[in-house]
Order: structure tokens, then sequence, then C-alpha cells
């Protein structure tokens, strides 16, 4: 009896669209869904596919860089699932992993995973040139403010009527930080 098809789909911010990833995985019976960046260890959908999974299961990951931080984690993840009888796909890479695992199949995750963690390493570096650029051109505003100045006012309202800030926050879509940065005031130069 062969188990169920379960995908994994990361996307780095809410903002940003998982479509392309859960199109590449269609046919999956389950999908499990972290919208967060790659860099934190806590991903709670990510913590509940692996307690969902069982021997025979198949988990299937658009690319390798969606189910790992860096080629540590990415050997630490394939290898607990493997050792619990799951197989891996990356569809994106066409790479297949299970628990009869060969050298070879090591060397070439190690291998691919390295790439796409060195590939995610000279995209940051680009990125921060062209911001370095782009300010010393004039031309880089930064992120747009996450609270308008008419939300702000709303924000400053609830707080000053004795709502908690936390409360606030989740009202106005933002985390708590962006809230507590908004409302403090502007250091002085």
């Amino acid at each position: 009896m062969s188990g169920q098809i379960v995908a994994y789909v990361r996307v780095s911010s809410a903002e940003q669209n998982e479509a392309r990833q859960v199109e590449a995985l269609a046919g999956a019976d389950r999908v499990f869904m972290d919208k967060m960046s790659g860099k934190s260890a806590e991903r709670p959908a990510l913590s509940e596919m692996l307690t969902y999974v069982r021997e025979g299961d198949t988990v299937r990951v658009a690319s390798l860089d969606r189910l790992a931080r860096n080629l540590d984690d990415l050997r630490r993840l394939v290898d607990a699932l493997v050792g619990k009888g799951v197989r891996v796909e990356f569809v994106k890479e066409g790479l297949s992993f299970t628990d009869d695992e060969s050298a070879m199949s090591k060397l070439l995750l190690s291998v691919m995973g390295a790439f796409a963690e060195f590939e995610r390493s000279l995209i940051r570096e680009r990125q921060a040139e062209g911001i370095a650029i782009a300010k010393t051109k004039g031309v880089y505003a930064g992120r747009k403010p996450r609270l308008t100045p008419e939300t702000l006012g709303q924000a400053q309202a609830w707080v000053a009527g004795g709502v908690p800030k936390a409360e606030v926050a989740r009202r106005l879509g933002v985390s708590r930080q962006t809230l507590y940065n908004a409302l403090s005031p502007a250091p002085k130069a």
C-alpha cells in the first residue's frame, strides 16, 4: 500500500505569492504552507508536516531552497524524513531520496544543496550592491511604511483608549514590533 503525497510550500513573506509552488505540486493529498523567512528555524507548517508524515508517504517540495535554510538544514531534514521511511522529492531539480540512499545520492544532495545556498548568497550580494548604488543616487527610499498616517492615528487613538498594543497590532494586521516602532518618537539626530 502506498502512502500519501504531502506537499510543503514556503514563501518568504505574506506578500509573496505561493501559486507557482502550489501549481508545481498539484495532485498532493495534503499541503503544508509556511509564509515566513527560511532563516527562521521555527516554521510551524514544516514542524506539523514532519509530525504528520508516515512510512510510505512522499514529501514533495518545489525546490531545495523552499525546504531548508542552508545545506546543514537540508541534510538534517532529508535524513529525518527518509529515516522515517518517507520519500522526498524536489520537483525543480528532479531529485528524489529514499531510505535506500546510495553514496551517490548523498553526494548529489550535498552538491545541489551547496549550489542552492551559493545561489542565494549571490542574490543577497547583488541585492545589497543594487541598494547601495540606489542610495548613492538618492533613489532608494526603502520599504513603504506598513502603517499609513490614517492607520497610525487610529492606532494612537486605540492605545490612548486603553486597548493593549498587542490587540491593536492584531487589528491592524501588523507585527507588534512594527506598531511599537511607529508609536515611538523619532530619534533626534
